[in-house]
């Protein structure tokens, strides 16, 4: 094989398949990166059997086939080359030789015809959508899956289309996190479990284009996106997802309106008396016309007053700061309403439109210390 493609290009793909890359793998060729050169076009994969990407460079082909090459080792390589073309050569034993300039690289590929490739899945029942509105409702649900494997389904989020409607949910057993956005086509109705791994990856890829579209298709086992010339197949969690229409509520017996900024400026600079693992919660006494925030820990406290506009009762309640500041960081709205109970039920912050719900257990606190 021996191929000449724009270092820039080049870089680019590689970065793109190398989110596939496993960390840890006892089949050495996952750990590499394919490079196929067939058919016109130069392709790259990678696939560590949960999550694949595949995706097409610009280049010329001077002699076709394909190379399995280690992907650190080709990154770091293709990296530090210089800003011009590259030529990729390799010959009937795997060796490759990769130039640029007067750099040139000697490394040991393996076969192509050991990579193991993206099953071939049928496209049907497509589901288009801006690329800005899918990266903006990973990233606005993201935050609050689990971050351990003890709960697969707490592992992934749930996509659910309904017609034109459009529902990601994410949960770890002390929040949720809901947004629903509008499609402007309606669609048969599906209802999927995504694991956040792929969403992670799937949201650094994506280059977010209000402009471009993202076209998904969601089959029995598996989410396939496909935008500009790149492919993302991700494997599906199985399992009933939780119930979650049942842990919301509409009554409540206090509703503040709030400064989104002021709220999340506060909590923030509370958060400087935490330690990475203190469980030290902040506390919110709210009355007529303030909210007043509390933090006491063994490095020292702080306390700050802010305005706000309350319906209901007055209540005094203790909430993780970490878990109010994810939620804060992703709404776009200038000023956001709070809805309470009491000190032992969820805080709900949600928008009149109900484009998003965050809902937040609150935590047991020591009221005379704090």
């Amino acid at each position: 094989m021996k191929l000449i493609c724009p270092k820039s290009s080049l870089l680019k793909g590689v970065n793109i398949v190398s989110k596939a890359v496993p960390v840890r793998t006892t089949m050495s060729i996952l750990e590499c990166i394919l490079i196929e050169a067939l058919s016109n076009e130069i392709k790259l994969t990678a696939n560590d059997m949960e999550l694949g990407i595949e995706t097409t460079i610009d280049g010329q082909i001077i002699e076709p086939g394909k190379i399995a090459l280690d992907a650190k080792i080709f990154l770091e390589i293709v990296r530090k080359l210089p800003d011009n073309d590259v030529i990729i050569h390799t010959d009937d034993s795997f060796k490759t030789i990769i130039t640029c300039e007067k750099a040139k690289f000697h490394i040991i590929g393996k076969s192509g015809e050991d990579f193991s490739y993206l099953p071939y899945i049928e496209r049907e029942n497509k589901i288009s959508m801006s690329q800005f509105s899918l990266k903006e409702v990973i990233r606005q649900t993201i935050f609050s899956i689990a971050d351990n494997d003890a709960n697969k389904i707490m592992a992934g989020e749930l996509f659910e289309i309904n017609e034109n409607q459009f529902q990601v949910i994410s949960l770890d057993g002390h929040r949720i996190s809901i947004r629903n956005i509008d499609l402007k086509d309606s669609y048969p109705h599906k209802k999927v479990i995504v694991p956040g791994k792929a969403l992670n990856e799937i949201s650094k890829i994506l280059p977010g284009s209000s402009e471009e579209n993202v076209a998904l298709f969601i089959t029995a086992n598996h989410l396939i996106m496909e935008f500009d010339q790149t492919t993302i197949m991700s494997r599906l969690i199985d399992g009933e997802y939780f119930q979650v229409e049942q842990m919301l509520s509409s009554d409540y017996e206090t509703k503040i309106r709030i400064s989104k900024r002021k709220l999340l400026d506060c909590i923030d600079r509370a958060s400087t008396f935490i330690k990475e693992g203190d469980k030290k919660p902040i506390i919110m006494n709210i009355s007529d016309t303030s909210m007043k925030l509390k933090i006491n820990s063994f490095i020292g406290s702080m306390d700050e007053d802010i305005d706000i506009e309350k319906e209901g009762k007055d209540i005094l309640i203790g909430f993780n700061p970490k878990f109010f500041l994810d939620a804060l960081r992703v709404i776009d709205d200038d000023e956001i309403n709070l809805y309470m109970v009491n000190p032992k039920a969820p805080c709900f912050i949600k928008d009149d439109q109900g484009s998003y719900i965050y809902l937040i257990l609150p935590v047991n606190f020591n009221v005379t210390s704090n």
